[in-house]
Parts: C-alpha cells; structure tokens; sequence
C-alpha cells in the first residue's frame, strides 16, 4: 500500500455537486444563491422563526394565562408500580438509582410517589417527595420512606 493507491471507505464520501465552480458546471454564476440582496452574500442568517417578515406564528398566536417560572416537575410513581418492582426483582429498598435503571425515571426527573394501587411488601423508599396516602401505605406495610 502507498500513497498512489490510497481511497476513502466505501460509504464514507458522497457524490455531490460541488457548487461556485464556473459556468459549465451548472451550478456556476450566482452559485444557487439567486441574484442580490442579503441572502446572496456570505454571513447571513435569518433569526430562528422568521417568516419573510410575516407576522411569526409565535406572535400571533394568543398568549393565555400563567406560565410559573419556579413550578417544580415530579414524575410519578404510584405504589403498584412499586410492587411489581418487588415481585419481579426481589427488592429491599427503592431509590432514584433503582427507579432509573428500571426506566421509570431519568437523569434530571424528580420523583413523587403516588397513592394508587396496594403494596405489601415492606420496603425502605427513597424519593423527592410523597403523597399523603402513599406515605401511609408504605408505613403501614412496615416500610419507611426518606426525602431526598
């Protein structure tokens, strides 16, 4: 092998139409970019949404209500969820570690869990925050619960 015989991976280049290459190339003369004006010259862009100076979407569509800028996302996770987490492994204690191997919650998420269903099992669960009734449940099954 030497440098004579040397060729990109199959696969690895794509045959395109190299533009600005004069004016037997097809693409020559103004190079795709039509004539004059700011779009013609190099170091344009439009901002993101711009519509050609048309109204955007994003300002004539009404504006309704509050949007709270401190509000706090929980995903939630009810109790029978939890159970079947300890049918199917065989688990002690639950905790944002465990919740996110199991796909029910990801890097960033907070976690509530949440009253619905039965659980039987004892357990120790850790989250960010618990619903009255789920906190009872757990208790009541022997378990114990910790705020993160």
């Amino acid at each position: 092998m030497n440098l004579s015989n040397l060729k990109p991976a199959k696969g690895s280049t794509k045959n395109r139409k190299r533009i600005g290459r004069g004016t037997g190339s097809g693409r020559g003369g103004t190079s795709t970019r039509g004539h004059k004006g700011a779009g013609s010259r190099s170091g344009t862009s439009t901002k993101v949404g711009f519509e050609g100076g048309q109204m955007p979407l994003q300002r004539r569509v009404p504006k309704v209500g509050f949007k709270n800028p401190n509000r706090v996302e929980y995903v939630g996770v009810n109790l029978d969820v939890l159970q079947t987490l300890v049918e199917q492994y065989s688990i002690a204690t639950i905790d944002f570690d465990t919740l996110k191997e199991h796909g029910l919650a990801s890097r960033n998420d907070l976690v509530k869990i949440l009253g619905r269903g039965e659980l039987k099992a004892k357990l120790e669960v850790k989250a960010h925050a618990f619903t009255a009734t789920a906190q009872k449940a757990i208790e009541a099954a022997g378990g114990s619960i910790v705020k993160l």
